[in-house]
């Protein structure tokens, strides 16, 4: 079989092959041009229906006061401000690739009066500026299809979470039924780097993010590699 890029040291960015670094710079620079819009794009995208998914993962979670909790990749603090008002006295820690997602989720927090257990790190899933055995739990948003190296950023959720700490991806991923499936591609191809070029004036952009979808594991492959982490 023709080998992955991953399996070669190159890896996806979208449907191009790309160098590892290459594509975390890229990522950042798809991620600083959106940053300003990117949760109106997600309302957009999905019809409001992120939040529904979201709000499954935190219940998932179940936080509880006194938790240390890193959410990586959620820089305009999407998932942490739900995290807080499930447990007010969790700490979360957001890390992200790209300073101007950070300075997003900040001026949220501002505006929404969350002055306390936030911290903001700017970082990379590969190499997390963690201790190991650190956090009760880590979460990942729409994140881990744009790192570089899926499985090496497996293998820092393993290192920087405690002994039965808790690890929750919320990904898009492969459609299991064919006639969605071919709805979804449609939808996908046509509207999505339509609706980015429009609101977000970034049309390559939101491109590159139906791409990365497609070249992301399937669902059982992707056990395969955290099951291997």
């Amino acid at each position: 079989r023709m080998k992955e890029p991953q399996e070669t040291g190159g890896t996806w960015f979208g449907d191009r092959r790309v160098d590892p670094q290459q594509k975390t710079m890229l990522v950042q620079d798809v991620f600083s041009s959106v940053a300003g819009k990117y949760d109106l794009m997600n309302d957009l995208m999905s019809v409001g229906i992120h939040r529904l998914w979201k709000g499954a993962m935190i219940d998932w979670l179940n936080p509880r006061p006194g938790q240390r909790i890193l959410d990586v990749g959620g820089g305009t603090g999407d998932i942490a401000f739900r995290i807080l008002e499930r447990a007010r006295d969790a700490q979360v820690t957001i890390c992200d690739l790209t300073p101007a997602m950070l300075e997003q989720g900040r001026d949220r927090a501002f505006d929404h009066n969350i002055l306390e257990g936030c911290t903001w790190v700017a970082g990379n899933a590969e190499a997390l500026p963690f201790p190991s055995m650190h956090f009760d739990a880590f979460t990942i948003a729409f994140c881990l299809r744009n790192v570089a190296d899926w499985q090496q950023a497996l293998r820092e959720a393993w290192r920087v979470l405690r002994p039965g700490g808790r690890f929750l991806c919320l990904e898009f991923s492969h459609v299991a039924v064919p006639a969605l499936a071919k709805a979804y591609d449609l939808y996908s191809y046509k509207v999505l780097p339509w609706l980015g070029e429009q609101v977000a004036k970034d049309r390559a952009s939101y491109q590159y993010l139906v791409e990365s979808i497609r070249r992301f594991p399937t669902q059982d492959n992707l056990a395969g590699m955290m099951a291997k982490a």
